[in-house]
């Protein structure tokens, strides 16, 4: 999503923007990264700014993108233990659905909620308590793992636990306490430990 937005600024005659910079808006969708690239654009520029980054992106969905650092450990661990695992995410179908397959990453998962999946996205409890439909696994069984505040609310809306990710998509002065997850985790392999010493499973 960088690599895209950079794109579209050199379309626009503007340099690119580092890498840190953009990061943080990740996490909260394609009108908040356009937003970032190009802050003084009104509503009917955003807009059109807006679907020309969705189809940069769309292009090369998986150029640069790869799993977080010890997340191929962790899905490895929770499939050794006969743990379910699902995606919930506001990113909709058309762009999930191929950056997964692009990733080889699909068949690892029990279920893919996109935004557009269902009538409601997070924080709206509805896409989390689908995913847990589709896992077969009672939502109160179900832990969420999000970087963003609606994560949480999602997940405490749908009665199930929710761990903060740190090492996520977050901005520096981003207070995650704040937000009452159940728990916060530094690097995706502290999810294993997290949940030895929750004893839930």
């Amino acid at each position: 999503m960088v690599g895209a937005l950079n794109a579209l600024r050199r379309e626009e005659g503007l340099a690119p923007l580092p890498y840190e910079v953009v990061r943080s808006a990740v996490s909260h969708g394609a009108a908040r990264v356009v937003k970032t690239g190009f802050p003084d654009a009104g509503l009917e520029s955003a807009a059109a700014l807006q679907r020309r980054f969705l189809d940069i992106y769309r292009s090369a969905l998986s150029r640069g993108t790869q799993l977080f650092p010890g997340m191929d450990g962790v899905l490895d661990t929770l499939a050794g233990r006969r743990l379910k695992s699902g995606i919930v995410t506001n990113k909709p179908a058309w762009l999930t659905d191929p950056l997964l397959e692009q990733l080889g990453l699909r068949a690892r998962f029990d279920c893919v909620v996109s935004g557009d999946t269902v009538a409601e996205r997070k924080p709206h409890p509805l896409p989390l308590l689908h995913a847990a439909k589709l896992a077969g696994v009672p939502p109160g069984e179900c832990i969420y793992v999000g970087d963003a505040e609606r994560d949480v609310q999602a997940a405490h809306a749908a009665g199930m636990a929710a761990l903060v990710a740190n090492y996520g998509y977050l901005r520096v002065d981003e207070d995650t306490t704040a937000w009452g997850g159940d728990g916060y985790l530094e690097t995706a392999l502290d999810l294993v430990g997290w949940l030895d010493a929750s004893g839930r499973v």
